[in-house]
C-alpha cells in the first residue's frame, strides 16, 4: 500500500474512532439526563465500552509504521478535552455526569484522564503486536469496569481486607477481565497480528487476571488510581509470563 493511501486509511480510521467515541458519551450523557440509567452506571458501562470498542478498531488501521499515532489521536483529543473540562475551561453538565462519581469536573483530571492516558500509552508502546498492551487495555476496561457495577448491586459480602470492596465485585472482575482478555487476544489472532496456542495463553491469562483482581481489591485507592494500579500490574505480570509474542 501506499503512503498516500496508508495516510488516508489511517486518517478516516482515526476520525471513525473518534465519532464513535464522542457518540458513545452523547448516547450515555443522553441516559442519564433522562433518568433511564443510574449516573453510576453510565460511568462504568462507557468505562467498560471506551477501551474495548477503542481496542476493536485498531485493525481497521493500515500496516504502515505510522498507523500507530493515527490511532493515538483519539486517546489525545480525549485527553485534552478532559482536561479543558476538569479545568473549567469548557461546561458540559450533562458529560461531566456521565463519568465522573459526583459529576464535579475536577474528577476528570483524575481516573477518566489516568484512563485516556493508558490507552494511549498502550497505542504508542504496545500497538496491536504485543498481548500485553491488549491485556491491559482489556483488564482495565473489561476487568475494572465489571467489578464496580456487579459490586455496587450485589456486592453485600465485604472483603476481610477491604471494607470498600466485595467478594461479587473481585470475583466479577477476574472473570470477565479474563474473557475480555482472551476474547481480544484471539481477536488481534484472527487478522494475523498474534499467533496464540490455546493451551498455554488461558492458563497465563488467568494468572494476569488473578493479579491484577488481587491488586485492585487491596485498599489503596486513596494513594494511587485503580486507573493507575491495575494497567501497572497487569503490564508487569503480562511482560513476565507472555515475553515476545511475534506476529504470525
Amino acid at each position: 500500500m501506499s503512503t498516500a493511501a496508508s495516510t488516508v486509511q489511517d486518517g478516516a480510521a482515526a476520525a471513525a474512532a473518534m465519532v464513535g467515541a464522542y457518540f458513545l458519551i452523547l448516547l450515555f450523557d443522553s441516559l442519564t439526563d433522562r433518568k433511564l440509567i443510574e449516573q453510576s452506571l453510565s460511568r462504568k458501562v462507557v468505562h467498560v465500552l471506551s477501551g474495548l470498542l477503542f481496542m476493536c478498531s485498531w485493525p481497521f488501521f493500515s500496516s504502515s509504521p505510522e498507523a500507530r499515532y493515527f490511532a493515538a489521536i483519539v486517546p489525545l483529543v480525549n485527553c485534552m478535552t478532559l482536561i479543558g473540562y476538569g479545568l473549567r475551561l469548557v461546561t458540559d453538565d450533562g458529560l461531566v455526569k456521565s463519568i465522573t462519581r459526583e459529576g464535579k469536573p475536577e474528577e476528570l483530571l483524575r481516573g477518566p484522564l489516568y484512563y485516556v492516558l493508558v490507552l494511549m500509552f498502550c497505542v504508542l508502546v504496545f500497538w496491536r503486536d504485543s498481548p500485553v498492551g491488549i491485556l491491559v487495555l482489556a483488564m482495565m476496561s473489561g476487568g475494572d469496569g465489571f467489578a464496580d457495577i456487579m459490586g455496587r448491586r450485589y456486592g453485600s459480602l465485604k472483603l476481610p481486607h477491604n471494607r470498600q470492596k466485595s467478594w461479587v465485585g473481585s470475583i466479577s472482575m477476574f472473570i470477565s477481565g479474563f474473557l475480555s482478555s482472551v476474547g481480544m487476544l484471539y481477536y488481534y489472532s484472527a487478522f494475523g497480528y498474534l499467533y496464540l496456542d490455546l493451551g498455554n495463553v488461558v492458563g497465563k491469562v488467568a494468572l494476569v487476571s488473578l493479579v491484577a483482581t488481587v491488586v485492585e481489591s487491596l485498599p489503596i485507592t486513596e494513594t494511587i488510581d485503580d486507573n493507575i494500579s491495575v494497567p501497572l500490574s497487569t503490564m508487569l505480570v503480562a511482560m513476565y509470563v507472555f515475553g515476545h509474542v511475534p506476529p504470525r
